[in-house]
C-alpha cells in the first residue's frame, strides 16, 4: 500500500499537492540555466580576473557539483527525517543563495554562492521526487512525471526569457529572478505533509516494510548512468549556446534567451504528451523517439545557416529531452521500495547534475580543439547510437513477449 494515496475525483493537475510539487520542479531549470544569457556580460564585467573565461562558463553548472555530492545524503535524510522539512528548508536556501549574485563582489564569491544554491536544489529535488512516489501511483504518477518536465520547461521559458531581457540591462540583474521562488513557499507550507510512516515522530520500526529484495539496485544503477549521460549531452545547450551564437555574430543575450525559450517551450509542450505516448509505445519506444529527436536537433544545429533553422534545431532537442526525462523518474520510483524512495530520488538527482557539471568540462576542450561543428557532429552520432539501441531493445522485448 502507498503511504499517502487517496481516491480523487479531480484531475491530477488540480490536486494542490501536485501543484506544489510542480512548483518545486520548476526551480530545477531556474537553478542553472537562468543566468545563461548573462554569461558573456559577466565575462566582460569581470574581465580583469585571469580565470574569467572558465569561471563564467562554470557558473551555470556550478550548482550541479553540490547536488552531485549531497543529493544521495539528502535522500537518506528524506527517508529518515521526512520530506516536508527538507523541501521547505531547500526553498528558503534557494532564494537566499540564488539572489546573492546581485551583490557579491567578484566571480569566485559568486561561484561559491552557486555551490550553496546546489545544496538547496539537492534538498528540493530529492524531497520532491520521493513525494511523487508517496502521493501518487500508476497513471497518476506517470502523468505527474510528465507534468513536472513541463513545469521545468515552461517555468524555464518564463525565467530565461526574463533573464535575457534583464541581462541587456545588467549582467547581474538575472540573479534577482531567484527571488520568485519565495512565492511558492505558502502553498508548500499548507499542503505538503509527510506520510505518517515516514514521519520522525511516527514510531515506525525500520523493519516495518520489507526491503530484502535487492534486485532493483542494478537496474537503478544502469538507469542512473543513462540519465547522467543524457543530461551531459543536453546541457551543451545552456552552457555553450550563448558562446556559439556570439561567435556567429548574434546579440548573444537576446538570441540566447530566445533560443533557450524555444527549447523550453518545445520541451514543455511535448512533456504534456508524455503519458499518452508512453502508453502507446512503451519505455523503449519513447527513449528511441526522444534520442532520435535530439540527434536530429544537433545535426540541424550543425547545418543551420539562418535563425529559423537554429530555432528548429533547439526545438527538436528540447522535444527529445522532454520525452526521455520523465521515464527516468517513473522507472526509478517503480523500481525502488517505498522506504528507499528518498535514496533513489537522491541518487537519480545526483546523476542529473553530475552530467550537467561534466558537460562544459568535456565540451569546452572539444570546441577549443575542433570547433562547434565537430562537437555537434559527435553529439549527434552518439545520440543516433542511443536511438538504435533503444529501438532494438524495444523490438527484442516485443519478440520475447510473443
Amino acid at each position: 500500500m502507498e503511504a499517502v494515496l487517496v481516491s480523487r475525483q479531480i484531475p491530477i493537475w488540480q490536486d494542490r499537492r501536485a501543484i506544489a510539487l510542480l512548483m518545486a520542479a520548476s526551480l530545477t531549470t531556474m537553478a542553472n540555466a537562468t543566468i545563461a544569457p548573462a554569461l558573456p556580460g559577466l565575462e566582460r564585467l569581470f574581465a580583469d580576473d585571469p580565470n574569467a573565461a572558465l569561471l563564467t562558463r562554470l557558473l551555470v553548472p556550478a550548482p550541479s557539483l553540490s547536488v552531485a555530492i549531497l543529493a544521495p545524503l539528502a535522500g537518506l535524510a528524506a527517508d529518515r527525517y521526512g520530506r516536508r522539512r527538507l523541501l521547505l528548508v531547500g526553498v528558503i536556501l534557494f532564494v537566499l543563495s540564488g539572489c546573492a549574485g546581485l551583490v557579491l563582489p567578484d566571480l569566485p564569491t559568486i561561484f561559491a554562492s552557486r555551490l550553496v544554491l546546489g545544496v538547496a536544489v539537492a534538498l528540493i529535488m530529492t524531497a520532491q521526487t520521493a513525494l511523487i512516489g508517496d502521493y501518487f501511483t500508476g497513471d497518476d504518477r506517470n502523468a505527474l512525471t510528465g507534468l513536472q518536465i513541463s513545469a521545468r520547461n515552461l517555468g524555464g521559458l518564463v525565467f530565461i526569457l526574463t533573464a535575457g531581457w534583464a541581462a541587456t540591462l545588467s549582467p547581474r540583474l538575472p540573479f534577482a529572478i531567484y527571488g520568485l521562488a519565495a512565492a511558492f513557499l505558502p502553498l508548500m507550507w499548507l499542503v505538503i505533509v509527510d506520510p505518517s510512516r515516514l514521519s520522525p515522530t511516527s514510531g515506525a520500526k525500520p523493519g516495518a516494510l520489507s526491503d530484502d529484495n535487492r534486485s532493483w539496485r542494478l537496474p537503478l544503477a544502469l538507469l542512473v548512468l543513462l540519465q547522467g549521460t543524457t543530461n551531459m549531452i543536453f546541457f551543451i545547450m545552456p552552457t555553450q549556446l550563448s558562446f556559439f551564437l556570439d561567435a556567429r555574430g548574434h546579440d548573444s543575450a537576446i538570441m540566447t534567451g530566445s533560443a533557450l525559450g524555444v527549447l523550453m517551450l518545445s520541451g514543455g509542450g511535448f512533456a504534456l504528451l508524455y503519458s499518452r505516448i508512453q502508453r502507446a509505445v512503451g519505455y523503449a519506444g519513447i527513449f528511441a523517439l526522444g534520442y532520435g529527436a535530439m540527434a536530429l536537433g544537433f545535426l540541424m544545429l550543425l547545418l543551420a545557416a539562418t535563425n529559423p533553422a537554429i530555432f528548429a534545431a533547439v526545438a527538436a532537442i528540447g522535444a527529445g529531452y522532454a520525452l526521455v526525462s520523465p521515464s527516468f523518474v517513473a522507472l526509478a520510483l517503480n523500481l525502488a521500495p517505498t522506504r528507499k524512495r528518498g535514496l533513489a530520488g537522491g541518487i537519480l538527482t545526483a546523476s542529473i547534475f553530475i552530467g550537467q557539471f561534466c558537460s562544459p568540462l568535456l565540451s569546452t576542450p572539444v570546441i577549443a580543439g575542433f570547433g562547434y561543428a565537430n562537437l555537434f557532429g559527435i553529439t549527434s552520432a552518439l545520440l543516433t547510437i542511443m536511438t538504435v539501441t533503444a529501438a532494438l531493445t524495444g523490438a527484442a522485448d516485443r519478440l520475447r513477449r510473443r
